[in-house]
C-alpha cells in the first residue's frame, strides 16, 4: 500500500500542532537518542517526519556552535512552525535547517547522511521510509527510530486512517529488530520503554557497506 496521502496527512497535523503533546514525544526523542549516542559536531543528519521538532532539537542542544545544522523535515507547515518557535525559546534557531515537505524521499542525495532519526512517526511512514533510509545514509551511517508497541496502540480521529498499513507494529523488541534487519540494515539493538502509560520500541541500525 503507498503511504497515506501527504495532504490529508499534513492538514492531520496542522490542526494537532497547537495543541501536540510536546513533554511526550520529547521524552521519546531522549530516549531513542541515549541509545543513538552522541553524534559528532560534523555528522550530516536527518530528523525524519520531525513533528514539533523534538529529535532535532535535543540534538542540537548538544552540539557546538559550528556544527552542521540537523536537517528537520516534515509535511505539516503547522508542525514545522511550532518546531521553529520552539527552537527560538531553546536558543538554538540556528542550529536546524527547518524544511516542510515529504519525508519519504528525504531531500539529500545517496549516502548524504551520517545519521537518520524518526521519533514518534514510522507508523505513519510505513516500509518506503527505511529503504530511503538505507539509500541516504552512507555505508556506517545509522538509523535511529521508535515505534509504539502493537498491543497499546489506539489511535483516533483522523489518525487511526493515516497509520502505514505495510509495517505492522512490533508487539516485543525482537520483532522491531526483525523489522531493521529485514529492511537491509545490521548491528541492530532495540530496547523496550514505557513512557506513562504507553510503550515504545527504540531501536538504532547501522547501514552496511556494499559487497564487493
Amino acid at each position: 500500500m503507498p503511504v497515506t496521502d501527504p495532504a490529508r496527512m499534513a492538514q492531520a497535523f496542522d490542526e494537532l500542532a497547537e495543541s501536540y503533546d510536546d513533554d511526550h514525544h520529547d521524552e521519546i526523542a531522549r530516549a531513542l537518542l541515549a541509545l543513538v549516542g552522541t553524534p559528532a559536531d560534523e555528522d550530516e543528519i536527518a530528523d525524519v517526519a520531525c513533528g514539533s521538532g523534538a529529535a532535532a532539537l535535543a540534538i542540537a542542544r548538544t552540539r557546538s556552535s559550528g556544527a552542521t545544522p540537523v536537517l528537520a523535515v516534515d509535511l505539516s507547515a503547522g508542525m514545522i512552525a511550532a518546531g521553529r518557535a520552539r527552537a527560538v525559546r531553546l536558543g538554538c534557531e540556528h542550529a536546524i535547517d527547518w524544511r516542510i515537505g515529504p519525508a519519504v524521499p528525504l531531500p539529500v542525495a545517496d549516502a548524504a547522511l551520517d545519521l537518520v532519526v524518526c521519533a514518534s512517526s514510522l507508523h505513519f511512514l510505513g516500509r518506503p521510509a527505511l529503504s530511503d533510509w538505507r539509500r541516504a545514509l552512507r555505508p556506517g551511517g545509522r538509523a535511529g527510530f521508535t515505534l509504539p508497541v502493537a498491543s497499546q496502540f489506539r489511535p483516533s480521529g483522523p489518525f487511526a486512517a493515516l497509520v502505514a498499513a505495510d509495517l505492522p507494529l512490533p508487539r516485543t523488541a525482537e520483532e522491531a529488530l526483525a523489522l531493521a534487519t529485514a529492511a537491509g540494515f545490521v548491528d541492530v539493538d532495540t530496547r523496550l520503554i514505557a513512557v506513562g502509560s504507553r510503550s515504545v520500541v527504540l531501536t538504532v541500525a547501522t547501514n552496511p557497506a556494499p559487497l564487493g
